[in-house]
């Protein structure tokens, strides 16, 4: 991996941990409301889950495995 490679993998995991954060608070919003939108935090749960996903898929490109 060259390092151009893995300053856009560094700068995408960058955005992902932040859309990340932002979804989790769009769904502690939802919850506090008074009557939550149970789909529309569903589909937030779903993408969240979907992001901590490529967010580990990116840590593991980033930092190669140390075969000891």
């Amino acid at each position: 991996m060259t390092h151009e490679d893995e300053r856009e993998l560094e700068a995408e995991l960058a955005r992902l941990q932040q859309e990340h954060r932002d979804l989790d608070a769009a769904i502690d919003a939802l919850h506090q409301s008074p009557a939550p939108d149970l789909l529309r935090l569903q589909r937030l749960k779903k993408r969240k889950l979907l992001l901590r996903d490529r967010i580990a898929f990116i840590e593991d490109q980033i930092t190669p495995d140390i075969i000891a």
